[in-house]
């Protein structure tokens, strides 16, 4: 049987049969159901066998996946490059200037790039492992309007694989309304490589929302939060929120760095709250 099988492999490396999305599982099935039989013969499995049958098991996982479309696709590659691009300004350690320090520890830094503009950048300590601030910046994304005072609404409006999602924010009108109501239309990609996350994103275009009455489209990115444990505490979190945002309209300047430099401090604040009331229940 297992020589007919890996006939049946080789005929699938044919062009007009690749295409055979069910020929291609049953290859897969099959193999595996054949190594089986050989290991429960002999003494135990080889070493061969077990890598034949991760492989397997990888090409079927593989043939499960579905296909991204041409704008699927661009859409990932934007958050990626929003990444990417994040991750480069964080690196480098020159030019950033003291904004703001509050008396726990909390600082917000800035800096002018040619092709982005001004650029903040927070500093804080969480009091909460990692895993609790992942799950509430990306699992529970949506709920950020119910705790920070800053956001009215946070909408997911796809979903790409499972990195990668389109979302539509609305801005809260700051007091006094000095800034009026903003929304955003944004792509976002989150990582996460070993004790390190990192949550990117940046502007993006969406058919589906166009510009809403009553609000001034505004653009931000490229812009990521990163999340490590500290060393001396993993239970406790350091975040780093890159924020570059372009607020549109006639705004001074020295208003647009001051209401942004507060809103990353009272995002930290608020984001405090919320995980204090979360472990708490």
């Amino acid at each position: 049987m297992l020589p007919a099988t890996f006939k049946l492999c080789a005929a699938i490396s044919y062009r007009h049969l690749r295409n055979m999305t069910g020929l291609r599982k049953q290859a897969a099935v099959t193999i595996s159901q054949e190594l089986s039989k050989f290991a429960c013969h002999g003494t135990g499995p080889s070493t061969w066998i077990n890598q034949v049958r991760r492989r397997s098991s990888l090409l079927s996982s593989r043939l499960e996946e579905k296909p991204f479309s041409e704008t699927e696709m661009s859409y990932i590659k934007q958050g990626e490059e929003a990444l990417q691009k994040s991750l480069s300004i964080l690196e480098d350690q020159e030019g950033w200037k003291t904004e703001t320090v509050v008396g726990n520890g909390d600082k917000v830094l800035s800096k002018v790039l040619p092709d982005v503009g001004k650029v903040f950048r927070l500093e804080v300590v969480v009091d909460q492992p990692l895993d609790a601030v992942y799950s509430e910046l990306v699992d529970n994304m949506e709920q950020m309007g119910d705790w920070n005072p800053n956001v009215r609404e946070v909408k997911i409006l796809q979903k790409i694989g499972k990195d990668t999602v389109i979302t539509h924010e609305k801005a809260a009108a700051t007091p006094g309304n000095i800034v009026g109501p903003r929304d955003f239309v944004s792509v976002r990609c989150s990582k996460r490589r070993g004790s390190t996350c990192v949550l990117a994103g940046m502007s993006t275009k969406y058919g589906a929302m166009p510009e809403q009455e009553g609000f001034i489209r505004a653009e931000n990115g490229p812009t990521c939060m990163v999340l490590r444990p500290l060393p001396s505490c993993p239970s406790q979190t350091k975040l780093t929120w890159l924020l570059s945002i372009d607020l549109k309209g006639w705004l001074p300047k020295t208003i647009i760095n001051q209401v942004l430099s507060q809103t990353q401090v009272d995002f930290a604040n608020h984001l405090r709250g919320r995980l204090a009331r979360t472990a708490a229940v």
